[in-house]
């Protein structure tokens, strides 16, 4: 076992990966709400056997409540208002656990270090120009050619960004993102098997970690700014402009779909951003598509979401064998059905 002493922090991340309250893991342990509320804090330490009887109940190696803990903030959601907090407690620990893995993969000298720019932009009501312009830089930065993104998650995995697919069991939770300063954390849902969803959730969360990293988070500008951080890192102005119809033309927009690997209603959205539309056409458009039905699911399906592939590889490996000693084995067999779905 580790010689570190129990990290208070653990014990709240394997209970709330449980999906457990304090009252409920007390009971389920024979100890007092009292007694896992001193843990927790810091206030006292449990046993080593009681350490065991916890990390038994919550599924967790002992090792577990050993391992340093980076802290970050609660993380990046949608609609903060529809998610319920025990949904994004889970899924801040599912985070924490990636994050675990990054560590270790990186150590082994599985997983590159991250180097995510943090460019944040003038506060909450930076006009458009100014969050486009920032995703214009990142795209520089990082190299990338005019045009289509080829791979989203592999670029983001390439600048050493933890990304995970996994059952969210939450309609409200598409993808959400924590910032960690070494390896940041970006989980995708596998509950809606849509390519360019999955391509603009994951340019989504990348824009959390740039724009807003550990400052300001939790509020509807913060997603307003993502989503045109999104729309521009996919689809930049200077290339994408003079491709848009100025009319409801389907088959040029099936074609568009197909080349920029982007859902119908993004195209159009960045259509109408861009002065490609005007708000009539734009408003025409949009209810054709919803009176088709293609609101729920769009025509062109662009076939299998990007897949995270650098982590899994690494727990496929034999140098995996530190971080299985002290992962949740359920998070571990998670991971790798969701790769394998």
């Amino acid at each position: 076992m580790s010689t570190q002493a129990f990290e208070r922090s653990r014990l709240r991340t394997a209970r709330e990966l449980a999906g457990l309250s304090q009252t409920q893991l007390a009971r389920a342990s024979g100890l007092t709400p009292a007694a896992i509320s001193q843990f927790e804090s810091g206030a006292a330490r449990p046993s080593p056997d009681t350490s065991s009887v916890l990390a038994s109940v919550l599924g967790v190696p002992q090792e577990f409540f050993h391992e340093a803990m980076v802290e970050s903030h609660e993380g990046f959601f949608r609609s903060l208002r529809r998610t319920s907090v025990s949904d994004r407690r889970r899924a801040r620990a599912i985070a924490h656990v990636a994050h675990d893995l990054a560590v270790h993969a990186s150590s082994a000298q599985r997983f590159c270090a991250g180097d995510v720019p943090m460019l944040p932009v003038s506060g909450l009501q930076a006009e458009r120009a100014e969050v486009e312009e920032v995703a214009a830089q990142v795209r520089k930065m990082w190299g990338l050619p005019s045009g289509p993104v080829s791979d989203v998650v592999g670029l983001l995995e390439a600048h050493g960004v933890a990304v995970i697919r996994l059952p969210l069991d939450n309609t409200d939770v598409d993808a959400f993102s924590l910032p960690f300063p070494d390896h940041p954390v970006v989980v995708l849902g596998t509950d809606k098997d849509d390519r360019a969803r999955s391509r603009f959730d994951s340019a989504h969360e990348l824009a959390h970690l740039v724009l807003h990293g550990e400052q300001i988070w939790g509020v509807k500008e913060v997603e307003t700014q993502a989503h045109q951080f999104a729309a521009a890192f996919l689809m930049p102005a200077e290339d994408i402009h003079d491709q848009l119809p100025t009319t409801v033309d389907w088959p040029a927009l099936f074609a568009l779909k197909r080349q920029w690997q982007v859902s119908l209603a993004a195209l159009l959205m960045r259509a109408r951003t861009l002065g490609r539309m005007n708000g009539n056409t734009y408003l025409t458009a949009i209810k054709a598509a919803s009176a088709r039905g293609w609101r729920r699911v769009e025509p062109v399906p662009l076939g299998r979401p990007e897949q995270p592939t650098r982590l899994l590889a690494y727990l496929a490996s034999a140098d995996s064998a530190p971080a299985r000693a002290i992962l949740p084995s359920q998070i571990v067999e998670s991971l790798q059905a969701a790769s394998a779905a």
